[in-house]
């Protein structure tokens, strides 16, 4: 079964220096029918002014997930950690028991990303971060594992049972990815379009998949997109 959540129907902020599309509820936005899907609780699609950004603020009990899509994101936090973030790198930061970040755009043009939280498998635990240059971009017509619960692939751990993928492909291909017994998927599409199972996605939707083996995809576009497993 898929569940399309198309691109125009998520919520739509302007705050003037962000510029917001929720997936589910979050913040002031409510949508009782996308509330989370299984773990995944949100996936923000942002594009923030130059030489603005997110304050100082605090998180707690969540795996949170940074995708750059364009542009340059500073990321500072409590546990000392400074640093850049582009296109073709991955963020992870366990929250945990408590950690308080901001994320600044240092650069005079937008940065344009999505950021994605995972309920973690138990609270309290340690905060962590890091991040990592993907293959996404230098090796594509496949997926690439960038994070999981067990490192495989040389993928970031994160504290659930959850997998995030990327790909970026041409027209013509075609990639297919298994799911085990029991497991779900969320597919999100970062640009371009793809059929997946016959289900036709363009730029900024979603879909919820469940009682599906697998997923068939074929590529109408340039496309770079997510695939979320989830139990």
């Amino acid at each position: 079964m898929i569940t399309i959540r198309k691109s125009t129907d998520r919520g739509a902020f302007d705050h003037g220096w962000l510029r917001a599309r929720h997936t589910f509820s979050f913040a002031r936005y409510i949508d009782r029918d996308w509330t989370h899907f299984r773990q995944l609780r949100v996936i923000n699609e942002d594009i923030v002014a130059p030489r603005r950004g997110f304050s100082e603020h605090p998180h707690k009990d969540m795996e949170i997930i940074t995708y750059p899509i364009s542009g340059t994101l500073r990321h500072k936090d409590s546990l000392g950690n400074v640093e850049d973030i582009t296109r073709g790198m991955i963020q992870r930061m366990s929250a945990g028991s408590g950690i308080v970040h901001a994320e600044l755009n240092p650069t005079d043009q937008p940065v344009h990303l999505l950021q994605i939280w995972i309920h973690p498998r138990e609270p309290g635990l340690a905060p962590s971060h890091e991040s990592a240059r993907t293959k996404v971009h230098t090796e594509p017509g496949r997926f690439h594992t960038l994070v999981s619960e067990d490192g495989r692939d040389g993928s970031m751990i994160i504290q659930q049972d959850a997998r995030m993928l990327a790909g970026l492909f041409v027209p013509g291909d075609r990639a297919s990815y298994v799911l085990s017994d029991g497991r779900h998927a969320w597919i999100q599409i970062v640009s371009g379009s793809v059929r997946v199972n016959g289900a036709q996605l363009a730029q900024g939707d979603g879909a919820a998949i469940s009682d599906e083996s697998a997923l068939d995809f074929e590529f109408d576009d340039d496309t770079e997109l997510l695939v979320f497993d989830l139990a």
